[in-house]
């Protein structure tokens, strides 16, 4: 063990400290807003409040794969929600997502808005909406769901859990990384015995499971989350590293991961998304100038 001091739970847990971290300055044990702020509404259908996290990285592939098929309706105005400075605590923000977690989307395409928060709720409330990449027909509509929740179940071990431990927490603890680490790589483990069998994951066709899984799983298999490719060993998943790359090649997943991203390469961040128009290049160094 490396914790060189051992911990004693009190009779009564008390919020009295910061928890330290990366992310301690928007932790907290109380819901509700903190401070008064208006949603801005754009002149499309649907109102996406994101940030370019895995989880809001679902929502814009599935935006961008549906407009590809030809679905209009589908156009969208993506709101960068900056969780670092607290935005997710603002009012009108809570009003869309009493959970104050991104991604949040309002869909104002009927005469009452419908908010939907969730990230696996809105990838099935859009899916249903245009009757795409969700399988009407059993068994494949339950193979489909099946995946989808088993990511929402499961990802929090990859974030909360590992990713959190691994990078984010201001000490290292062996018991936790150990701990994590094992129930990652199991989990990577479930999906590789899986896409050897298939070439999706709820069968020969790509659907939300997919748009779901991958950008947690197929993001830490190519190397992009929490430096720890080396220490998973990530490259012996041979078919998780060829599914992951099939859905990279699609060209909607590459507009969609660019979508209110604000880290990595410039090149593939665009922070606000309210047109097609926005992936030009000249456009996206306009908004990048003025932001």
């Amino acid at each position: 063990m490396t914790d060189s001091a051992e911990y004693t739970p009190p009779k009564i847990w008390v919020w009295n400290k910061a928890s330290g971290g990366q992310f301690a300055n928007i932790n907290r044990p109380i819901a509700g807003p903190t401070h008064e702020k208006v949603l801005p509404v754009g002149r499309h259908p649907l109102q996406l409040y994101s940030l370019g996290t895995p989880n809001g990285v679902k929502v814009t592939i599935l935006l961008e794969e549906l407009l590809a098929l030809g679905h209009s309706g589908a156009e969208y105005d993506a709101w960068l929600i900056k969780i670092g400075e607290g935005d997710q605590f603002g009012s009108g923000f809570v009003d869309v997502n009493p959970n104050s977690k991104i991604p949040a989307l309002l869909d104002r395409s009927g005469p009452t808005p419908i908010r939907v928060f969730e990230s696996g709720s809105i990838l099935t409330y859009l899916a249903e909406k245009f009757g795409a990449f969700l399988p009407t027909e059993q068994p494949a509509r339950a193979e489909c769901l099946s995946w989808l929740f088993w990511q929402m179940g499961s990802a929090p071990y990859l974030g909360g859990g590992f990713g959190h431990f691994y990078a984010y927490a201001p000490s290292k603890i062996e018991y936790a990384i150990d701990r994590f680490a094992m129930e990652v790589k199991r989990q990577l483990d479930v999906l590789d015995r899986r896409l050897a069998e298939s070439e999706y994951l709820a069968g020969k066709d790509y659907t939300i499971a997919d748009i779901a899984v991958w950008p947690w799983y197929g993001g830490l298999v190519k190397g992009w989350q929490y430096g720890a490719a080396e220490f998973l060993q990530v490259q012996d998943y041979k078919n998780v590293q060829r599914w992951a790359e099939a859905i990279f090649a699609r060209p909607a997943v590459k507009r969609g991961r660019k979508v209110n991203r604000l880290s990595g390469d410039p090149a593939d961040q665009l922070h606000e998304r309210h047109d097609a128009s926005d992936f030009d290049t000249k456009t996206q160094d306009k908004l990048a100038a003025a932001s």
